[in-house]
């Protein structure tokens, strides 16, 4: 079968892509990878908050898709808005990689001896654009500072090695699939040498929800290409990650609200477990919930985000 794969053209980007390319290559099908520049990746200078509603790295690539340009989108799962055009839908969801946050830091703003997960020495610069990233930093070290870092991986690493920033926040995830990349040939060689990397504990520091999940978008009424992408699929990760999904939407937060959600399922009994957090008005409040059914765990997580504001 002959497919149009549609992509943003980051490195990134073009270096997940190609490894489901490669998959359904395998599998007997022929793709055409199409590259589309999306609305997130022409403006480069403002922070996500400024930049207007959730969906800043795929609405061109939905827009393509209901135009019938490509026949599928690769995203990172994160950055699909909770609503989507009604005509499309996430057909697969393949294995995540890790969940996590990574911190990059310069050599001279370590400082192992400091207080709590962060080892930054105090008054550190941090570099991130996350509404979610800047908020879990300020509450864990209040002493650090926050400046805005836009661009694509390569770009936000040069950034800090170049001293711009003591230390800057990434996706774990995206910093892998960038080194496997350079393993096969895929995208050139990231250099992170003389920075000190730590993947920060996701109980104290919550991910972003489907952070380390890749979602592969097509049109509900396209049968073919639905099954095409089904054999790539991981069903119980894509349940724990439809838990995360579902309480964005209850939450309706974008790239505007502190939100985060982590999600992960007993690989035996298949329970779900979550936590997650929500910062509005100044008030912050967290959500631990433990169960079966994604519904009614996120409509209990839901209640315990908005604790109190009923009373206000």
């Amino acid at each position: 079968m002959k497919l149009r794969l549609g992509t943003r053209g980051s490195a990134l980007a073009t270096s997940q892509s190609k490894r489901i390319l490669r998959r359904l290559e395998a599998l007997g099908h022929e793709i055409e990878m199409v590259i589309i520049k999306t609305e997130g990746d022409k403006d480069q200078v403002r922070p996500f908050v400024e930049l207007g509603p959730a969906g800043l790295f795929v609405r061109s690539l939905e827009q393509a898709l209901v135009e019938n340009r490509i026949d599928f989108a690769v995203h990172s799962y994160k950055d699909l808005p909770s609503l989507s055009p009604e005509s499309l839908i996430v057909a697969c969801m393949p294995e995540r990689m890790s969940q996590c946050d990574r911190l990059l830091i310069s050599k001279d703003a370590h400082d192992p001896d400091a207080p709590g997960a962060l080892p930054l020495r105090q008054g550190s610069v941090v570099g991130t654009a996350s509404a979610r990233r800047m908020a879990l930093l300020h509450d864990l070290r209040p002493d650090l500072k926050s400046a805005l870092l836009r661009g694509n991986v390569p770009t936000r690493v040069q950034k800090l090695r170049d001293g711009n920033f003591d230390a800057i926040l990434l996706a774990t995830a995206g910093l892998e699939r960038l080194d496997e990349a350079v393993e096969i040939g895929d995208a050139e060689a990231l250099d992170r040498s003389g920075l000190i990397e730590i993947d920060l504990d996701m109980e104290a520091f919550i991910p972003a929800p489907s952070q380390g999940a890749l979602a592969l978008q097509t049109r509900k009424d396209d049968t073919a290409v639905r099954e095409a992408l089904m054999a790539l699929d991981d069903a119980k990760e894509h349940r724990a990650v439809a838990l995360e999904r579902r309480l964005l939407a209850l939450v309706d937060a974008g790239c505007q609200v502190p939100f985060g959600a982590w999600c992960k399922a007993d690989p035996e009994s298949d329970e779900l477990s979550m936590v997650a957090f929500l910062e509005r008005n100044g008030v912050r409040n967290r959500a631990e919930v433990y169960g079966f059914d994604i519904e009614d765990l996120a409509q209990q997580a839901l209640g315990m985000l908005l604790a109190g504001e009923s009373s206000k």
